[in-house]
């Protein structure tokens, strides 16, 4: 089974691109839905969580409260490293066992979306190929604030808190570019890469 790596900025459409490679065959393994899962009511990290940041970062629902979170990070940088050391292992580990369970079922690529994949020091290494999905900054910008309410600035932050364009270019084995607004040149480009690896 290979193993494909897909990173991009907020907003540049990797996700979309996860997708599409899942409609095709690929097995989609998605970094921020289980982390949105081990972060959600009755979540692994929530205890962690309140044990390091208390009460005020729970929500009634029992899970993360993602604003106050976010409003935190940008305040203190030390608390995105506490966060990442609560949810990365578990996300890991949970990544981990749907690879090895797409493998036993016969499965050819495994797509790994991994939202800080460029930031990191370990998944390179566990990855054969990585696709970058890139876009410029503008339309990050855009398609973000047009999908999540956010404005510009908080956006912006956001941006400035992950790697570079070019910091992702580094590691990419394939470039995909995703500024055109149909889906249609996206649709294609993922046939390409599709029929790359055998699916």
């Amino acid at each position: 089974m290979v193993r494909l790596g897909v990173t991009g900025g907020i907003g540049s459409g990797k996700s979309t691109l996860a997708g599409m490679l899942a409609q095709r065959g690929a097995a989609w393994i998605d970094a921020d839905r289980i982390a949105r899962g081990v972060t959600a009511p009755g979540g692994a990290a929530i205890p962690a969580i309140r044990q390091t940041f208390g009460d005020a970062l729970i929500g009634a629902n029992g899970a993360l409260d993602r604003a106050r979170m976010r409003a935190l990070v940008f305040a203190q940088p030390a608390a995105r490293q506490q966060l990442e050391a609560i949810v990365h292992p578990l996300v890991g580990q949970q990544t981990a066992a749907q690879a090895t369970a797409a493998a036993a079922q016969g499965v050819r690529l495994a797509v790994f979306d991994i939202p800080l994949l460029a930031e990191s020091g370990h998944w390179p290494a566990r990855l054969d190929a990585v696709a970058v999905v890139d876009c410029t900054p503008e339309t990050q910008l855009q398609r973000t604030m047009a999908r999540s309410g956010l404005d510009r600035a908080t956006v912006q932050g956001i941006m400035a808190s992950q790697a570079s364009r070019a910091q992702r270019r580094a590691v990419a084995d394939i470039v995909v570019c995703n500024d055109v607004p149909s889906l249609q040149e996206l649709q294609a480009q993922a046939d390409r890469i599709a029929a790359w690896f055998g699916l």
